[in-house]
């Protein structure tokens, strides 16, 4: 069995409003790596035991990683950030 170290959560936030998460078989440190390389493909290919799930990264507006990566660094990226309120959708009327 794995531990939980060798697993990254990663949420996807698409552009329609919809969200999803995915636990993937791989550090956070691999996995903050590849996010660029990763983001530039258009399609993500996401096996699951019961199918296999295609996103386009055209359609994906935000991506959340836990735990964080903190390797990441360079333009446009913020150390020690922190977030006051979370995200809203506007409500159509």
């Amino acid at each position: 069995m794995q531990s939980q170290d060798s697993f990254t959560e990663v949420t996807f936030y698409y552009v329609n409003g919809e969200t999803e998460a995915f636990d993937i078989s791989i550090t956070p440190e691999a996995f903050g790596q590849e996010i660029q390389g990763l983001l530039s493909q258009p399609w993500l290919t996401m096996h699951l035991f019961d199918r296999t799930v295609l996103i386009s990264t055209a359609q994906i507006m935000k991506v959340e990683v836990k735990p964080p990566v903190l390797q990441l660094q360079g333009n446009g990226v913020f150390p020690e950030a922190q977030r006051v309120t979370a995200l809203t959708h506007g409500v159509k009327s």
